[in-house]
């Protein structure tokens, strides 16, 4: 099988791994090493391996080969199942770059599949190439987990940049299409946390699960793992508030550019109200209307008008004086 064939590496158990042929893994025996397989979930001729020849539970096979999978860990037997995400910022197009990752762990054997391969998954690979990887199952759990941790931190500092670049926008006052850009923001805000507190569960579960290979050890450097996933989370929160607060700031002044505008409005109604009610009163077609006759009676509405023009306009002016808040100092 080589078309849904991703990857297989044999570890040494001393730090470095080789890469084997299909026919190596064939006639694979735990005795060689620890052999960590990894396969596109999605070739039909991987679900067939894996479902008639990998050996492996029902539950496990599902959970390895299903679509969509929440992170989670599951323990069957002496073995762990872990769905894991991480970040592929080579795919800048695919929604939040998230990338699952479900692995099957035995004492001497790892199986994993996922649509593609992560970038904490090619960086544990080049360890175990130049003689610096993981020296065993635990060993390699744990650092697949804290690499994927690491790149997350990656992508947590992106979001920090962007909320910077975000209120930099608002100080200077340039809002065009900077509602729509927060809107979204938050958005993917609140969908990495959720990834975040969900990959800190399967971590918390690791820890927390007996299995005979998991060692002690293992479990301490889990722990520190869990502890600056935590701090990435309290990062991203604050995050959120920091671009809930831009979005508080552009949305009052929004209100104040309205506020402004209608009370201009306000004005001139007030203003020209009088004046459209004499205007009308005085184009009415019925006799006695003043000045009808007169020469002058034009020139007398037009002056009446404009001393009714001046006492509104200073009515307004010495109304909006003595409403304006005086200086304390």
């Amino acid at each position: 099988m080589e078309s849904g064939h991703i990857h297989a590496t044999l570890l040494d158990r001393n730090g470095s791994g080789r890469e084997m042929t299909w026919p190596e893994v064939e006639s694979w025996h735990p005795r060689q090493g620890l052999l960590w397989l990894h396969f596109d979930s999605a070739d039909e001729e991987v679900s067939a391996w894996i479902r008639d020849n990998s050996g492996l539970q029902p539950v496990v096979v599902e959970a390895l080969l299903a679509k969509e999978i929440r992170p989670r860990t599951l323990a069957v037997d002496d073995g762990l199942f872990l769905a894991m995400c991480g970040v592929d910022p080579k795919h800048k197009s695919r929604r939040e770059n998230r990338v699952s990752i479900r692995i099957w762990v035995e004492e001497n054997r790892i199986i994993s599949t996922g649509k593609r391969r992560l970038l904490a998954e090619e960086d544990l690979i080049s360890r175990l190439r130049s003689g610096c990887g993981p020296r065993g199952t635990a060993a390699l759990v744990v650092s697949l987990a804290d690499l994927l941790v690491l790149r997350m931190g990656d992508r947590v500092d992106d979001f920090e940049e962007k909320v910077d670049a975000l209120e930099d926008q608002l100080l200077e006052w340039s809002v065009k299409g900077l509602g729509a850009n927060l809107v979204q923001f938050r958005k993917r805000t609140i969908a990495l946390r959720r990834y975040l507190c969900l990959q800190r569960e399967v971590l918390t579960r690791m820890q927390q699960e007996s299995v005979p290979w998991f060692d002690g050890g293992s479990h301490v450097l889990l722990a520190d793992i869990n502890e600056r996933l935590q701090r990435h989370i309290d990062d991203i929160d604050t995050v959120r508030e920091r671009a809930a607060i831009a979005q508080e700031e552009l949305l009052s002044r929004n209100s104040d550019q309205l506020n402004s505008r209608m009370y201009v409005l306000s004005m001139v109604a007030a203003i020209f109200l009088p004046l459209s009610f004499l205007t009308g009163l005085f184009g009415i077609n019925v006799g006695g209307i003043p000045w009808a006759q007169a020469r002058e009676g034009f020139l007398a509405f037009c002056i009446l008008l404009a001393i009714a023009l001046a006492g509104q306009v200073a009515f307004f002016t010495g109304k909006s004086g003595s409403e304006a808040p005086s200086n304390p100092l």
